[in-house]
């Protein structure tokens, strides 16, 4: 069993990660600090997600002195495609339309940081959607926020609970932290 012995920085604005990390029974703090999420083109949906973690992770030096720091990135990919937070509702229409009907993978890269030590993880789950109406569609950009979800979706709101057939892998990759990966990480850090 984890046994916390340092304390936790989750940097992550998520409230998702955060509800996830409260359901582990994890005692954290979140730490704020913006940072440029580019990256290389050439980089596979995998190594985006870590190398943005670890991004993430590298810009708390100071915090990590006394503290295990946590960073994560989440992104859906669809025939190769990377589809990150929408820009605006036509942007969002643009993905979600994408993702009717077919299958996608949501990948979640995780950082932990401590001192001068630093392990990355990443974790994916493959998400399968019924087809979807445009009104279906529409609804969902109106009534619920997408701009802030990586592929303009949240499996734990509406739209999983309609179009979700089916998943394989984590369905807390899906919402952002893969929990059980991160479980077993902290305990063998």
């Amino acid at each position: 069993m984890y046994q916390q012995t340092v304390p936790l920085i989750l940097a992550s604005k998520s409230p998702r990660r955060q509800e996830l990390m409260q359901l582990m029974e994890l005692d954290f703090k979140v730490v704020l600090k913006e940072v440029d999420e580019s990256y290389p083109d050439h980089l596979s949906p995998s190594d985006i997600a870590c190398y943005i973690a670890e991004k993430k992770a590298k810009a708390f030096v100071e915090e990590r002195l006394n503290s295990l720091v946590i960073t994560a990135d989440t992104i859906v990919a669809y025939n190769g495609e990377i589809l990150g937070k929408p820009g605006d509702a036509a942007h969002a229409r643009e993905m979600l339309t994408k993702l009717s009907g077919t299958t996608h993978q949501v990948y979640t890269g995780v950082s932990l940081a401590y001192r001068d030590k630093l392990e990355t993880f990443y974790d994916v789950t493959e998400v399968c959607f019924r087809k979807l109406s445009s009104e279906e569609i529409e609804h969902y950009i109106n009534k619920y926020n997408p701009f802030d979800k990586a592929g303009s979706y949240g499996i734990q709101d509406w739209l999983g609970y309609i179009a979700v057939e089916k998943i394989t892998g984590s369905y807390t990759n899906v919402m952002g932290l893969p929990t059980e990966k991160l479980y077993h990480a902290l305990s063998n850090f």
